[in-house]
């Protein structure tokens, strides 16, 4: 069962595959591994030649994606990068921590 991110062409979300997270259409890579290669500076002609497959329009997708799921987002990519889970949350206050209290493994 594919569900497919509203009016995305090319990033759906389906359970088993990154977690259930989105991710590009036909590939592993998820979302937040191309939105992370570019906040960390990287062009997007750099993350094609990273990400072999994937097209700019791919990336400029998962750049329209981000701009309406940035939370969601921004907590994959702190879980990814290690920042931590309450780090993360006390950088954005409107999200509920009471879902992700439980992924920290910190405590």
């Amino acid at each position: 069962m594919t569900v497919v991110a509203e009016t995305c062409r090319y990033i759906a979300k389906r359970p088993g595959i990154r977690g259930g997270h989105a991710h590009v259409e036909g590939t592993r890579i998820g979302v937040h591994d191309v939105i992370g290669l570019l906040q960390n500076g990287e062009t997007v002609d750099l993350v094609i030649r990273c990400l072999p497959g994937l097209s700019r329009a791919q990336v400029y997708e998962c750049l329209a994606y981000y701009e309406d799921h940035g939370a969601e987002i921004d907590l994959l990519i702190a879980r990814a990068t290690g920042q931590g889970i309450k780090a993360f949350l006390e950088q954005v206050p409107d999200v509920e921590p009471e879902p992700y209290d439980r992924l920290d493994p910190s405590g």
